[in-house]
């Protein structure tokens, strides 16, 4: 189903099912009405060949990950890296990364100026990563930028941080909530916690592999949230991108880490990385 302008009904087998409208919002984006609330997102976008041309970049009639509780946590506890992890940030200084507007505050990181990003000063291939993250407790009022960041992998594979969490009536499209490999796959399920709140990603992460121009293997992610696994030895399709799809194009076998920054005053700390030697051309 595609929405143009208006109102547009999908009804199967009699039942309604979904509504979904275009009224009032930007240029491409619709509202569907689903039992849980309300689902923004595209369908003027590219077909995801690997959904089998069943769904849109960023669609909102995508099927939306179930809400999983996770575990409590304690907001004031930091838990320490392995021996053989890098620490890249251990709340007290930006030694690991490149210069930026971003900055250190009560043992996190926040984001700085829009749309500037954190990148690492060393390259990294093969690894498992840990990283905390809080969205500001209070929404934004802009709804596409609530708590909006990620973790670009290689500078290129992005994993989404978004404020996901189930209280919110409205949610972005599914392959751009928090744990999504943003554009591609949304996760197994929603385990976000409340906004304020501080979060979790563990994922071990293989590379893409090139044999001069020509794609060998694709990148691969595991992933949990907040100790729930979201994403399970599953293939990136390519770089990321919004409301299109992009092909992987040759490049190193390390490179360096990047925080996005989207605008959104997102924290970050308690980040450590472990190289680790997966894939063929390390």
């Amino acid at each position: 189903m595609r929405a143009f302008s208006g109102l547009l009904v999908l009804v199967l087998s009699g039942v309604l099912t979904l509504t979904c409208s275009a009224a009032e919002l930007p240029s491409g984006l619709i509202e569907c009405e689903t039992a849980t609330g309300v689902i923004v997102g595209y369908q003027d976008t590219p077909l995801l060949p690997w959904t089998g041309n069943k769904y849109h970049v960023h669609d909102p009639e995508r099927p939306f990950p179930r809400i999983v509780k996770p575990a409590p946590v304690d907001s004031t506890s930091v838990s320490g890296a392995p021996s053989d992890a890098i620490v890249l940030f251990d709340g007290k200084n930006l030694d690991s990364w490149k210069p930026s507007s971003w900055r250190v505050v009560d043992g996190y990181v926040q984001v700085g100026k829009k749309h500037e990003s954190l990148e690492t000063k060393h390259a990294f291939g093969d690894c498992q990563l840990h990283i905390e993250w809080a969205v500001p407790p209070v929404p934004s009022e802009n709804f596409m930028n609530r708590g909006n960041s990620g973790v670009i992998l290689m500078g290129k594979y992005e994993v989404q941080i978004f404020d996901s969490w189930s209280g919110h009536s409205r949610q972005i499209y599914p392959d751009g909530q928090a744990a999504s490999i943003y554009g591609q796959t949304p996760p197994l399920v929603n385990a976000c916690r409340k906004p304020g709140q501080w979060q979790a990603y563990d994922m071990v992460f293989r590379v893409p592999v090139f044999d001069g121009a020509k794609l060998v293997s694709r990148g691969v992610l595991t992933l949990f949230h907040n100790g729930v696994l979201v994403q399970l030895n599953q293939p990136i399709m390519g770089p990321m991108a919004h409301r299109t799809i992009l092909p992987y194009k040759p490049h190193a076998a390390k490179l360096p880490l990047v925080l996005q920054g989207h605008g959104c005053p997102v924290r970050f700390r308690n980040i450590w990385i472990r190289p680790l030697n997966l894939s063929s051309n390390e």
